[in-house]
């Protein structure tokens, strides 16, 4: 995994002078993968890490000068490259999902439709799966003026962008502004992806399970189940932590796969003692 990040990592100018760094780039790295994964606070973190102070600072200095949205960017570029695809997407995929957070932190609101107090995550995907742009609101915003929101960024973001799947919550046959604004604004098709009233329960829905599995794959790191960051760009930033890891993994060709309850715990030690390792 070191192979792949250190590349992408903030050169250090020398010439500024003052005392070394004591902590590499690499324990930080693993420090913050080992809070994302097992959702401990920075201040539970195990000794043979980086300290907590150093490695929290590091996490928001990176977010706050581009590094994560840069190691993002370009480690999304190489996954589509190296399955055959153009570096930049054509299409996407939009949903949210509202998580509980914890109490303190700024944007907090109840979904009332989810019955969830807590925040929003807005996320757009390219049709693999990997992030385009991702914001964090208060969980009583709803879907239309969200997506209206993360719209506008993608639209800022990538101009390549010309069709989006979404579900009916953006759209109905009430009310249809999102969709004839994407287009007459934005220069793009908003599809909506309905559901068949024909079959009932579960079921999987065209284009939609895209962005659905990104949300499932996000929630399987601990610090992500919920949301305990103070501030949303702190959200934001360890979700895009949490693309990194994954897709640094596609990348290097680890991928665990298991069939059962115990095969997960023994690939769940592995991954940790992979982490500690790198």
């Amino acid at each position: 995994m070191w192979a792949i990040l250190a590349p992408l990592m903030p050169v250090r100018d020398l010439r500024k002078g003052g005392r070394p760094r004591k902590w590499g780039d690499r324990l930080i790295l693993d420090s913050i993968f080992y809070v994302l994964r097992s959702g401990c606070p920075w201040r539970m973190m195990p000794r043979d890490l980086a300290p907590p102070d150093a490695a929290h600072r590091w996490f928001t200095t990176w977010r706050k000068n581009g590094t994560w949205d840069v190691i993002h960017d370009e480690l999304r570029r190489q996954v589509r490259v190296a399955a055959g695809r153009e570096p930049e997407p054509t299409a996407a995929v939009l949903d949210a999902q509202s998580i509980k957070s914890s109490e303190g932190g700024e944007c907090r609101g109840f979904d009332i439709g989810k019955k969830t107090t807590g925040r929003k995550r807005h996320l757009v995907v390219d049709t693999m799966g990997p992030i385009l742009v991702v914001m964090v609101t208060s969980a009583s915003v709803n879907d239309r003026p969200g997506g209206r929101r993360i719209l506008q960024r993608l639209a800022e973001t990538f101009t390549t962008i010309t069709l989006v799947w979404a579900d009916g919550g953006y759209a109905n046959s009430i009310d249809s502004t999102l969709v004839s604004w994407a287009k007459d604004k934005l220069g793009i098709l908003l599809e909506i992806v309905k559901r068949t009233d024909d079959v009932k329960g579960f079921q999987v829905l065209p284009r939609r399970w895209v962005v659905e599995r990104t949300l499932g794959w996000l929630v399987r790191n601990r610090r992500l189940a919920r949301d305990y960051e103070r501030l949303t760009a702190n959200s934001e930033a360890m979700i895009k932590v949490a693309m990194i890891r994954l897709m640094t993994i596609r990348l290097a060709g680890q991928a665990i796969r298991w069939a059962n309850a115990t095969e997960r715990e023994a690939a769940q030690r592995i991954n940790v003692e992979r982490l500690l390792a790198t």
